[in-house]
């Protein structure tokens, strides 16, 4: 398949192609004003120096909520073969070991926090990809939706995408560095002055480099190059990848476009008539609260409030020459709209009191309940972050695939035991032969309370005897050095078991347990 050559003035053609629709339908405007009424900066831009600015930011409290109730979910990878075969199982037992480390090493499940944030916050949350040359290692990032651009923006599926530009906006002598240690002339990078992003001031552009990244699929494979405007970084590079090392996630979908919608969107008009409401509460009082001396000027030239002091009358003392004036309390009513619209609109975002834990469950059942009945609201949003989980699970085994080459592995049994193996070939695994399951589940502290008490009473009853099948039931990070303990009581049951002539001993702990 012939495609066109591509140079810094076609990948920028193309890129302000992409700019020119984030900004027709408002994102960089959006982005920045969401990400200051999220952060209490409320009153930003406002030229108003003797009015109060109170900020009561609910906005933060349904949003911090959302995200907790997202992430409470642990991962858990399991790869199964589709067709009985001990080496296909080897390598699926191989590859949920190194996804796992992978996970751990770029601390994936912190940065899931992070990406639900800014999809929260700017309506949607993405991943890049990126292998590490030094380390071999396989890097995941969270990256502004801003700096994420689809060739075609009516769509939102990444892996139908012609092409996908990503944005680093990188310090002058950074770039120049680059470029000189890809052979070109670090004079021809230069500064381009833009002023689009979030957290830039006016003056950054001054002193900052647009790099993009244009990634697109090639003879079945994903191929990347970098540009700045003037110059071209890196040539074409065949990843062998099959997939986009692209992971997108939408809060709320917006129809034909690739770029959801904030609730922070839809919030602000009531945190701004909360701020200015309860701002106007506050300038009443500072100016009405307290008594107000009226004085006849007629008879006393200058009054004077320091206790003690004599001030000088004109004419008889002991007419009426001054006099207290207090204006009338504001309405109350302004203080309970205020209130109204606080709790109907966390009520209609689906983050009522009981929610928020504003409630005192009696039991751990009504905990779990509750709970369950608070995240409703949510579970459009919570499988799209499952979707988005399993994705990056995909793309993770595909840059295995493509990346890792000859390595050393360890296998690991149910039991727990491991078999290291010198070199395993990572691009023979076939992905096509094995069936990915990304199964994320409820991890919450009162589902394992709730698991730990249920397996206590079934210890209790009988119905569980081995302290083995007890422990593996645990969750592991319940219980210090488990596997250890396991293991213990293991060796224990099979010195029972001599001393007994081979019979298995019966319920109980071992040990005295």
């Amino acid at each position: 398949m012939m495609t066109e050559k591509q140079t810094p003035e076609s990948v920028f053609k193309e890129y302000e192609k992409a700019v020119d629709y984030n900004k027709q339908i408002g994102l960089y405007e959006n982005v920045e004003k969401n990400q200051d009424f999220f952060l209490g900066d409320q009153w930003r831009h406002l030229a108003a120096p003797d009015l109060e600015k109170p900020v009561l930011n609910f906005i933060k409290r349904v949003i911090t909520y959302f995200i907790a109730m997202l992430v409470s979910d642990d991962v858990a990878v399991s790869l199964t073969p589709f067709r009985p075969d001990e080496k296909q199982a080897a390598a699926c037992k191989i590859l949920e070991r190194e996804i796992r480390r992978v996970m751990e090493r770029t601390g994936f499940k912190a940065k899931c926090r992070e990406l639900l944030k800014n999809c929260a916050v700017d309506g949607d949350g993405d991943f890049y990809l990126w292998l590490d040359p030094e380390s071999g290692d396989i890097q995941s990032d969270p990256i502004d939706n801003t700096k994420v651009l689809f060739g075609n923006p009516y769509v939102a599926d990444v892996q139908a995408q012609r092409y996908i530009l990503i944005v680093q906006r990188m310090q002058l002598a950074e770039a120049r560095k680059v470029a000189e240690e890809k052979g070109k002339n670090p004079d021809e990078v230069r500064p381009d002055g833009e002023h689009l992003y979030y957290g830039e001031d006016m003056e950054a552009g001054d002193h900052l480099v647009t790099v993009v990244t244009r990634l697109w699929k090639q003879d079945g494979t994903v191929r990347f190059l970098k540009a700045t405007r003037d110059l071209l970084l890196q040539g074409e590079t065949d990843t062998g990848y099959r997939r986009y090392p692209v992971c997108h996630m939408m809060w709320e979908r917006v129809k034909a476009s690739y770029h959801g919608r904030s609730p922070v969107t839809g919030l602000i008009p009531n945190q701004v008539f909360i701020n200015k409401v309860w701002a106007m509460a506050m300038c009443s009082v500072k100016n009405l609260a307290f008594p107000k001396i009226i004085y006849d000027e007629n008879k006393i030239e200058e009054w004077d409030n320091a206790a003690g002091r004599a001030i000088a009358v004109a004419g008889d003392p002991n007419e009426a020459i001054a006099t207290g004036f207090r204006a009338p309390d504001f309405s109350d009513q302004a203080l309970v709209l205020v209130d109204r619209t606080i709790s109907y609109t966390k009520d209609f975002m689906g983050a009522s009191d009981a929610a928020l834990g504003n409630v005192k469950p009696d039991n751990t059942s009504a905990i779990i309940a509750v709970q369950r009945a608070s995240s409703a609201p949510l579970e459009l949003q919570r499988l799209a972050f499952y979707q988005l989980v399993e994705d990056w699970v995909r793309v993770v085994i595909d840059m295995i695939r493509a990346d890792y080459g000859v390595r050393h592995a360890i296998i690991e049994d149910a039991a727990g035991q491991q078999t290291y193996i010198e070199s395993f070939d990572f691009s023979e695994i076939d992905l096509e032969a094995m069936e990915v399951n990304v199964d994320v589940g409820a991890a919450s502290y009162w589902s394992e309370l709730s698991q730990i008490t249920t397996m206590d009473n079934l210890l209790a009853k009988g119905v569980i005897a081995d302290a083995v099948t007890y422990l593996e039931a645990i969750p592991d990070h319940m219980i210090k050095n488990k596997s250890r303990l396991i293991e213990k009581l293991k060796e224990q049951q099979a010195a029972q078991q001599q001393a007994m002539g081979g019979e298995m001993p019966g319920g109980g702990m071992p040990g005295g347990m």
